[in-house]
């Protein structure tokens, strides 16, 4: 969450950012009620001051034999305690209101961010060579059907539409590809972990998935447990709560794991297949930094990102994105989209964010500086270091041949025990 100083001292570059981020009239609400707090929380001040000047008094008064004196001062005590009483009550379901706009209020963006919805991203960088074809290609849906290797309608009938079914090679590839990304991730210095795919309500609080994202989440209202969305919520919720030397900083932690969105179905045309599912698996990468290079950190949390696609020789360009097809809890992302021939479109494969000390805050993660002082919020930053669906498209669609043979990237061929072709199953 942002600082509320800040909010009171730049209510309109913060209401711009609602409003960009689908937020409006957040900050206006949020300002009148903080005003109630900051007001109720003096006047309930006023009365504790007020109690202990009458307490001392009354031991006083009975001490000096005015005890009609006494009696009265005890009277008024009573009654302003009373009053206290009522105020805190008060206070306190007005600080939870307070808390809650506080939440709704999203990151700002950065100063280079462009302004704008999608139209105004803006391609930033590009790698590789799309491949001319000289046959008539095919996407993934029907290759993984010619090849046995994709089973959308079995999917839909274990669990609805929006869940996927990989079998043969396919199951083998993506959990080539998960082997592949940690390994290259590990080797860059990322601390490799396996989480729980569930998450109590702090943790989601803390990553900034909830509230606002909370009805595209799966629920287990009885444990009040989500189905994680994403590895970046264990992975920055390990320090929740701490305070950290400077010396740990920098943090570099990687995952994989199952991620779970309801949110799948609402895009229309891109529900086919991989595309667009309700259960997908990924490898996170996360850092957690010191605040002073966390620019830095971003920009090498990007080349980590596209180390693994120029692995896999897969074409790709950098997006910028702009202010309003940003996260919530954002402040600068580049987004990562690959080249897939038979969608015929780029696909966003990862979104690389720098959260700046937003999630810090909601999570309550600090440093010491090692020369004094008071404590710092550390930085966070993430990246999907990949997301397999879309990877799985561009592989099968890029490296597919004209008998409809997918021909295995050199660098998985390995962990694919040497296999070089996926051929039909049948």
């Amino acid at each position: 969450m942002l600082d509320i100083k800040f909010i009171r001292e730049n209510s309109q570059a913060v209401e711009k950012a609602c409003i960009d981020k689908g937020e409006p009239n957040v900050v206006a609400n949020l300002l009148e009620i903080d005003e109630r707090r900051r007001e109720m929380q003096t006047g309930a001040d006023q009365l504790r001051h007020e109690l202990n000047d009458i307490s001392d008094k009354v031991g006083e008064a009975f001490k000096n034999g005015n005890r009609e004196l006494g009696e009265e001062l005890k009277t008024r005590a009573r009654e302003i305690s009373q009053r206290i009483k009522e105020l805190e009550n008060t206070e306190k379901e007005i600080h939870n209101l307070w808390k809650d706009l506080m939440l709704r209020i999203p990151n700002m963006p950065s100063e280079d961010t462009p302004i704008g919805g999608e139209d105004n991203n803006r391609v930033i960088g590009e790698w590789g060579d799309i491949r001319e074809y000289d046959f008539e290609l095919r996407d993934h849906v029907d290759l993984g059907g010619i090849l046995g290797i994709l089973d959308m309608p079995r999917g839909a009938k274990i669990s609805g539409s929006g869940f996927p079914l990989l079998c043969g090679d396919g199951s083998r590839m993506a959990r080539a590809l998960i082997s592949l990304m940690l390994d290259t991730h590990a080797e860059s210095g990322f601390l490799e972990y396996s989480p729980p795919f569930l998450a109590n309500r702090n943790a989601m609080m803390g990553s900034a998935q909830i509230p606002k994202l909370e009805d595209d989440m799966y629920h287990i209202e009885g444990d009040d447990l989500f189905l994680i969305p994403t590895s970046e919520v264990p992975l920055t919720n390990l320090r929740a709560g701490e305070i950290l030397e400077e010396s740990d900083l920098p943090l570099y932690y990687t995952a994989f794991s199952a991620n779970f969105r309801r949110e799948a179905g609402s895009y229309g045309a891109d529900t086919r297949g991989l595309l667009r599912v309700h259960q997908f698996d990924k490898v996170e990468i996360v850092k957690i930094v010191h605040p002073d290079k966390s620019w830095d950190e971003h920009e090498s949390l990007l080349s980590q990102a596209e180390k693994v696609l120029r692995l896999l020789k897969l074409p790709y360009r950098v997006l910028l994105l702009a202010s309003g097809d940003m996260s919530f809890a954002s402040a600068k992302v580049y987004d990562l989209e690959t080249w897939s021939p038979g969608e015929a479109k780029w696909l966003e494969v990862s979104s690389c964010s720098n959260f700046l000390e937003f999630q810090a805050r909601r999570a309550n993660i600090k440093f010491r500086p090692e020369g004094g002082g008071s404590s710092r919020y550390v930085h966070t930053l993430n990246a999907s270091g990949l997301a397999l669906p879309r990877i799985l498209i561009s592989i099968w669609e890029t490296y597919q041949n004209e008998d409809a043979t997918i021909t295995i990237p050199d660098v998985l061929q390995p962990y694919m025990g040497g296999q070089t072709l996926i051929k039909p199953r049948f």
